[in-house]
């Protein structure tokens, strides 16, 4: 599925590892180059600043969205960047919703500096407990390169949903 607007989620703050801030100006300059809209829910601050004025800087259109649900169904996907813990609670709001229904649009995580990492290995534990299962994870896409991430997003297609065991619904 071409992406052609993007839902960003970034750090409404400034980023203190001059990582994120470099991987925001990228992510702006590179959607923007690639044609893609980039969707936010209005905040002028942060990263998420990083990202818009870089977007525009670079030529693109940046759409600040009234609220999340809008934004959410205007996306062709959802690209995450290190954030604080306001997003990412939208992060597995996002996550969940995947799952539930409407699993074809993807949603990235940038992994900066391996900022995700925990996050990442902390879900895995959880599949192991059954939690979140192989298919859940399967909807984030994950790579600390943007580019490579980009065509990976673009390249989605949803994971086979499998029952683990035909009680898991009660």
């Amino acid at each position: 599925m071409p992406l052609r607007r993007v839902a960003v989620f970034a750090g409404s703050t400034d980023a203190l590892t001059p990582a994120y801030a470099d991987a925001a100006v990228r992510a702006g300059r590179l959607l923007a180059e690639n044609g893609i809209t980039v969707l936010t829910e209005g905040i002028t601050t942060g990263l998420t600043e990083t990202v818009t004025e870089a977007a525009r800087a670079a030529g693109g259109t940046v759409v600040h969205m009234p609220r999340d649900p809008v934004m959410v169904e205007k996306a062709d996907g959802f690209l995450a960047l290190p954030q604080g813990i306001a997003n990412l609670d939208e992060l597995f709001q996002l996550w969940s919703w995947q799952h539930a229904g409407d699993p074809e649009r993807p949603t990235g995580l940038l992994n900066v500096s391996g900022y995700f990492t925990a996050l990442l290995t902390d879900e895995s534990d959880a599949s192991v407990e059954r939690f979140v299962r192989e298919s859940q994870r399967g909807m984030l896409v994950v790579d600390a390169d943007l580019e490579s991430l980009l065509r990976a997003m673009a390249d989605f297609r949803p994971p086979e949903t499998r029952r683990l065991h035909p009680r898991d619904d009660l």
